[in-house]
């Protein structure tokens, strides 16, 4: 498969939030708004990436016994080093994201690129793993994002174009459920006949 083929796929065909249904809590807790979706779907796609390239460099170095515990490991060094980056560039993305940065070192869909795609492929293709799906992964996140701030605060990306408040069922925990169950049903009506 050609590497605009690998995003590509990442992207539609094995979306995280809409088709594989993984990384269900920062979807759910993060997505308040768009640029706290943004966020975090970009902090992911950056482990993602580079725990991708890593780990695929040396797979054939890791004992079976011993591969997940030492992917863990690996994965866990980028967040650290995406913390320290982002409590220095960043701080109020990070304060608002607080406990969802450090539990990127179990995110479901990080250590699953890791065993399904990254230990079996070449460096480049791991890392093209890697920017499709956290590409597809932000856009996830970004849409529920602004789809809930529009409905619950009548704002996009923090500018407000309603005066008053929205509705706020959609800010909180209920919100969330709706908006995803919806926006599901609307990616895999749109995406269907994409091979």
């Amino acid at each position: 498969m050609s590497k605009a083929g690998i995003i590509l796929k990442g992207i539609i065909k094995d979306n995280p939030t809409f088709v594989l249904v993984l990384g269900m809590c920062p979807t759910l807790g993060t997505t308040t708004s768009a640029i706290n979706g943004m966020g975090m779907g970009l902090a992911t796609m950056f482990v993602l990436v580079l725990s991708n390239i890593f780990i695929s460099l040396l797979a054939r170095y890791i004992p079976d016994k011993v591969r997940i515990p030492c992917y863990i490991v690996i994965i866990a060094a980028f967040v650290t080093i995406l913390q320290l980056l982002m409590q220095a560039y960043v701080p109020s993305l990070y304060e608002v994201l607080g406990l969802y940065i450090p539990l990127i070192v179990v995110n479901c869909i990080v250590l699953g690129r890791a065993e399904a795609f990254a230990n079996k492929n070449t460096a480049m293709d791991s890392a093209c793993d890697g920017i499709g799906i956290g590409l597809g992964f932000t856009l996830a996140l970004t849409v529920i994002g602004l789809v809930r701030e529009m409905l619950g605060s009548g704002s996009a990306f923090g500018v407000k174009f309603i005066s008053g408040d929205g509705m706020l069922a959609f800010v909180l925990a209920p919100g969330a459920f709706f908006v995803l169950a919806y926006l599901m049903v609307i990616f895999r009506q749109l995406t269907k006949n994409v091979k």
